[in-house]
């Protein structure tokens, strides 16, 4: 992954309400939810969370898809996975992290 796509992952996971809806994404997995669903769930004004879905698909965070008449929106797991692997490429000067706790204790 390059780093021009890592910033904008980033960037776009730096404003709180996108990261509760790619947060709610992450944790209903490959079903997705719809615009309403989010709302539903987050309280959260449809332009505001278009504005904000928006933003998350640009960034390759989220897909998007249609369903009849809905749209379903997940998270794009292999794209957070990527940007996840561009963080950690060089943990513990490269030595793999037995563990999770290994990690958090790693001096890198």
């Amino acid at each position: 992954m390059d780093e021009t796509a890592v910033v904008k992952a980033l960037a776009a996971l730096a404003q709180p309400l996108r990261l509760q809806v790619f947060r709610a994404l992450v944790v209903v997995g490959d079903a997705g939810l719809t615009p309403g669903a989010i709302q539903e769930g987050l309280g959260v004004a449809p332009a505001t969370l278009s504005f904000h879905l928006k933003e998350l698909v640009n960034a390759g965070l989220v897909t998007q898809e249609r369903a009849s008449r809905n749209l379903i929106y997940r998270a794009h797991y292999a794209h957070m996975n990527a940007v996840l692997g561009y963080l950690t490429e060089n943990c513990c000067q490269g030595a793999p992290c037995a563990a999770p706790d290994a990690a958090a204790s790693c001096d890198c």
